[in-house]
């Protein structure tokens, strides 16, 4: 069974940063891909990044390019998304997913697993 397990969310101010990771287990073959995406209430769940396992070629949304940064531990089956400059439009839940595709990683449609998600709230 698959299990995505997240961690690191939590309350900071304005300008601070948080890391967040999210281990995958429970498969004898890795999945391809995996992503972050974000949700805040009354609103659809929004991409933030993604990478590949493989490769490690990773894409961002434009309103995190340049403050979010996404790796993977592959020994590990880790993924981290570090979190910068956060602003308080960063607030949201956080969800960690992983997909046995390399397109539309930018939709959650793509993603077949879920974590069950970790709070960000940032303070202005």
């Amino acid at each position: 069974q698959v299990q995505l397990v997240e961690s690191g969310g939590g309350l900071v101010q304005a300008g601070a940063s948080l890391r967040l990771s999210c281990a995958d287990s429970g498969r004898t073959v890795r999945s391809n891909a995996m992503g972050w995406f974000r949700q805040t209430p009354g609103k659809e769940r929004e991409f933030v990044a993604f990478i590949t396992w493989a490769s490690g070629g990773t894409h961002y949304s434009d309103s995190v390019k340049g403050r979010f940064a996404i790796s993977r531990d592959n020994a590990k089956n880790t993924v981290s998304l570090q979190m910068n400059s956060l602003k308080s439009e960063d607030t949201a839940v956080y969800y960690c997913a992983a997909s046995d595709r390399l397109t539309a990683l930018t939709t959650a449609a793509a993603y077949a697993y879920w974590g069950q998600g970790t709070q960000v709230t940032v303070s202005s």
